[in-house]
């Protein structure tokens, strides 16, 4: 006599579920992070500057020798300067909030005066029999290139509209920058030739003659320019 056998149900095999609880979790986060990126990059609340801190490390390679070139002149003086910049770009027909900038940036920098030896004529110096007096013609003094001192130069403060906000997340802007050292550099160079520079450069050029060849057994040394 057999037994009964009650028919069970076969079970299907549960699918795996998908992890998407995860999603909503991840997204939000992304959102967080991408709003203080703004807020850091735009206004810049106190405290949030440092939230995502940036670690500097110097990949430069080493200095490569180009040419080296013989200075046959004298620096007679450098005069030390700092000028204020205040460089403001506009665009036509977009109020200041959406397009433009403002920069107001404190420049420091220097310029060299020099007298050159390098084209004197045969007959720039010229020594009497005895060797007891010399008169020497050399040109005029000339300034040379201003010079930025890029650790006392410093931005006071920068104003961006909406648009050049927006685009500056995509590019360090190295064109509003150089502008603005270039605009230095001319303002640095205007006061350079306005000072009196030059001739202090002569004078001490002068000096500097006097007593190299008193000290060689001159007795009377004369320096003209022109």
């Amino acid at each position: 006599m057999g037994e009964d056998t009650e028919s069970r149900p076969t079970r299907e095999p549960r699918r795996p579920r998908r992890a998407t609880r995860g999603w909503p979790l991840a997204a939000g986060l992304l959102a967080l992070i991408l709003v203080l990126v703004l807020l850091g990059r735009f206004f810049q609340p106190p405290g949030l500057g440092d939230l995502f801190g940036t670690e500097t490390r110097d990949r430069s390679g080493p200095a490569v020798l180009k040419s080296i070139q013989d200075m046959n002149r004298h620096e007679g003086a450098v005069g030390t300067y700092q000028v204020v910049v205040d460089l403001e770009k506009d665009a036509r027909f977009l109020p200041d909030a959406i397009r433009g900038t403002r920069t107001l940036y404190v420049a420091s920098g220097s310029v060299g005066a020099h007298v050159d030896f390098s084209g004197l004529a045969e007959d720039a110096v010229t020594v009497d029999e005895e060797r007891t007096t010399a008169t020497l013609r050399l040109p005029h003094a000339r300034l040379d290139r201003p010079y930025l001192d890029p650790e006392r130069s410093y931005a006071v403060s920068k104003q961006r509209g909406l648009l050049d906000r927006l685009g500056d997340l995509f590019s360090d802007n190295p064109a509003g920058e150089q502008a603005v050292n270039v605009l230095a550099a001319q303002r640095i160079g205007e006061a350079a030739k306005e000072s009196d520079l030059t001739s202090r450069a002569e004078r001490n050029t002068t000096a500097m003659l006097q007593g190299l060849l008193r000290a060689l057994g001159f007795e009377k040394v004369t320096v003209t320019y022109g």
